[in-house]
């Protein structure tokens, strides 16, 4: 378990939250902090699961952890590539996205079938299925086909943090600074 205690403290004088250059708040964001009390960073963690541990044995402690937070810091992007994108796999993407869409809006107009509203639910979502899933492939192999192969992959993008704090309000960060054993 990678961690480390970090305090932070070291509150401005004029009792306004100072920015992360060092300048202070106008009144009204300190409006807005008013609602939500200060904070101070217990510990640091280089992975969530130790951070949720650490958040799971302030529970077990009986500590009021609507009190405290997992902030992420140092955002990255990473997009991983999951495949090559061809002309038969961006038809299948793109019926994939469509159908589903496609068997909703089937379904809810066979909601107002006047004779048999279960066989017209039915058969309206059967039917919106397939028109969504053609209409996807279709709008699948045209956007493919109008990006000339710049892009010929998926990928899926996520954000991911560096580092995780935990942080507690003030009135409670020497509490929970002592259930985890450690110093603010």
């Amino acid at each position: 378990m990678s961690e480390q205690s970090i305090p932070i403290a070291d509150r401005p004088p004029t009792g306004r939250a100072a920015t992360d250059n060092g300048t202070h708040q106008s009144p009204i964001d300190s409006a807005k902090h008013a609602k939500h009390p200060a904070r101070r960073r217990i510990a640091t963690f280089d992975d969530y699961f130790d951070a949720e541990r650490a958040v799971e044995r302030l529970t077990s402690q009986g500590f009021p952890v609507e009190r405290a937070a997992i902030v992420g810091r140092d955002m990255r992007s990473v997009e991983q590539i999951t495949g090559r994108l061809t002309f038969v796999s961006a038809a299948w993407q793109g019926a994939l996205s469509g159908a589903l869409p496609g068997a909703l809006i089937g379904w809810i107009f066979g909601l107002f079938a006047w004779l048999d509203p279960l066989i017209g639910a039915l058969l309206l979502t059967l039917y919106g299925l397939i028109f969504g899933a053609v209409l996807g492939a279709v709008m699948g192999l045209v956007t493919y086909a109008l990006q000339r192969g710049r892009r010929d992959f998926s990928s899926v993008t996520i954000m991911q943090a560096q580092h995780y704090d935990l942080v507690v309000d003030d009135e409670f960060a020497v509490d929970a600074a002592r259930l985890l054993d450690r110093e603010v």
